[in-house]
């Protein structure tokens, strides 16, 4: 069942009470990137293989994810400045425990390639805090799995 999350802004990515933060280094550039984040987002599955369905809604202001498990999100985008940012907040989940959910991906220049910073912001009980640190390992092995998968969607001869 769906449940409505806190409605959070963009400084949540720094103050919240949860926040996991991973980085990754691309050979491709912030350009190509951000397109795969933003305006592919039908093509996450094929290199984000925690995801198995994600789709644009409202013309682009919005997400629909899908994860494996059955977690879905409901997400708003909030920024979207291209080569550099990438930000949504969850409004909807099945997820327990969960009160708010931001996520920003950061995009800067590094050398001929991209230096990727992927923060996870998130609030709820002690519980839920608990979980998302105990979780740290396994979302940072995804996030780094994704980003080899992506650079090499992105590198690959498709990609010229």
């Amino acid at each position: 069942m769906a449940r409505r999350l806190r409605s959070v802004e963009l400084d949540f990515a720094e103050s919240a009470p949860v926040r996991l933060v991973f980085t990754a280094r691309l050979s491709a550039g912030p350009g190509a990137v951000y397109r795969a984040l933003a305006e592919e987002v039908s093509d996450m599955p094929s290199w984000f293989s925690a995801v198995t369905g994600a789709r644009p809604l409202d013309g682009g202001a919005g997400r629909e994810i899908r994860l494996r498990g059955g977690v879905f999100f409901r997400e708003t985008i909030m920024a979207t400045d291209p080569g550099e940012r990438y930000a949504y907040r969850v409004d909807d989940t099945n997820t327990p425990g969960v009160a708010a959910l931001l996520e920003e991906w950061r995009l800067a220049p590094s050398g001929s390639g991209t230096l990727v910073r992927w923060t996870m912001a998130s609030e709820g009980p002690t519980l839920f805090r608990l979980a998302m640190r105990l979780a740290r390992p396994g979302v940072g092995q995804s996030f780094k799995g994704a980003m080899r998968k992506l650079d090499r969607r992105l590198s690959g001869p498709a990609a010229a």
